[in-house]
């Protein structure tokens, strides 16, 4: 029997990825001023990101997604957002997810794995994937403040449109799988319901509280609606965490003892650093694990499931932040690719200056709120209005990073389809957008 040459190839695969590491390392271009500043760069984003990001947006948001995973039935989520639900239902309730998650492009990843594990499917999973960075209110309220209000509702109108119909297309594109998961769907057996929907609520309602008012972000004037809520942001987020453990207690069977005991150290400390609320915070999260960990049923499963998630994409997430900050550097710093070229190129509003747009809008890292004042530096600089809705429309749905996560949920093929349509559709848009108000 001739030899099976599997094995052959995989090895080969291995000694190709250290040829390609060893002649990378080799040829390295260290100590050129514009290689080490992209360095500096990668690593300045990264800690950024790991400073304002993981421990406010993206914790939370794993334990969302795990959340999910663990106390939300299969069947409720094929019921409301499976392939075979109520198309006008799903998609509304995925195109306007926005303006309750004030997220960016990576924190939205867990809960977007967290419903495509529980089997929602793929056109309202992507539609809510992209709205719930897209339609931030804050977000949209800035751009039209900022911007003007032109580019501020062309914006909102763009994003609700966007998802639907992103969401729309990736289920026409892989309507055979979404076929073969309805048909999988129809099989499983009923699931027994442990509490009534409007408890699951509540709990869900909680986190999402406690994610969007601890990450609330100080407005550029110090009156007004946004700065009040600002200035009682950590007072609303503790309630949030009262009422998130109220439903532990009552409705998941926590030990009211356990939830006591994790309830004093956060107290004590909020008391002592008042001024620094993130280390209450911390001690918060830290007695949610200790908690689920002591929980013999289902909180051991959402710890699991939290931890599995975590696992999947903070290492890809942290990967891709880095890249893309030694490719594009932060706002207003140099990095391997010079700010002047991506000025240059979005002059106008030509088909190429759109293109241009989009694909750094779909690569580049936004965090929430960033792309505004970005914009504004750019418009400053010349960039036409259509491109300026291009990189709106792209820019915080998608990044570098996100896309890497994703591709180890969806796999290639769907994330390469979903970054096009994206891409092509800002790019459309910027041009109708640049050709009526340019």
């Amino acid at each position: 029997m001739p030899a099976d040459p599997a094995p052959a190839r995989r090895e080969l695969k291995v000694l190709g990825l250290f040829v390609a590491v060893f002649v990378g390392l080799f040829f390295l271009p260290v100590g050129h001023p514009r290689f080490d500043k992209a360095l500096k760069e990668g690593l300045e984003l990264t800690k950024w990101y790991a400073q304002e990001h993981v421990l406010l947006c993206l914790i939370p948001a794993l334990f969302i997604a795990g959340g999910i995973s663990t106390f939300v039935s299969q069947a409720a989520v094929m019921r409301y957002l499976g392939p075979r639900a109520n198309k006008a239902m799903a998609y509304g309730v995925a195109s306007v997810s926005g303006t309750i998650l004030a997220v960016c492009s990576c924190t939205v990843l867990p809960l977007f794995g967290g419903i495509w594990m529980r089997g929602a499917g793929l056109g309202p999973a992507t539609a809510f994937r992209y709205s719930g960075p897209a339609i931030n209110v804050l977000a949209l309220v800035m751009t039209a403040r900022i911007l003007g209000l032109e580019l501020g509702g062309a914006r909102a109108v763009g994003a609700v449109l966007f998802s639907v119909v992103v969401g729309l297309a990736m289920h026409g594109v892989f309507r055979r799988e979404e076929r073969a998961k309805v048909e999988a769907a129809a099989e499983l057996p009923e699931v027994e319901v442990k509490r009534p929907l409007w408890q699951n609520v509540v709990f869900f309602a909680s986190m999402v509280g406690l994610l969007v008012f601890a990450n609330w972000s100080r407005p550029a004037e110090a009156t007004g609606l946004w700065a009040g809520i600002f200035a009682w942001r950590w007072p609303v987020t503790g309630t949030f965490a009262v009422v998130l453990a109220m439903a532990l207690g009552l409705w998941f069977g926590f030990r009211w003892r356990d939830l006591a005991l994790a309830a004093v150290p956060v107290v004590l400390l909020s008391l002592a650093f008042s001024r620094e609320p993130l280390i209450p915070f911390l001690a918060g999260c830290a007695g949610l694990v200790l908690l689920c960990a002591r929980h013999p049923d289902e909180g051991r499963e959402w710890l699991d499931a939290t931890w599995t998630l975590a696992k999947q994409i903070f290492p890809l997430l942290i990967g891709g932040v880095f890249i893309s900050g030694m490719l594009l550097g932060r706002p207003g710093q140099e990095a391997l690719i010079p700010s002047v070229w991506v000025s240059e190129s979005v002059g106008g509003n030509s088909l190429l200056a759109n293109v241009f747009a989009s694909l750094v809008g779909a690569f580049m890292y936004f965090a929430t709120l960033t792309e505004v004042p970005i914009l504004q530096g750019l418009l400053g600089s010349g960039m036409g209005k259509g491109p300026a809705l291009a990189l709106l429309l792209a820019g915080p749905a998608l990044s570098l990073p996100s896309m890497l996560v994703l591709r180890s949920i969806m796999g290639t093929r769907k994330v390469v389809v979903y970054v096009a349509l994206v891409v092509v559709m800002a790019t459309i848009s910027g041009l109708v957008y640049g050709a009526v108000f340019g």
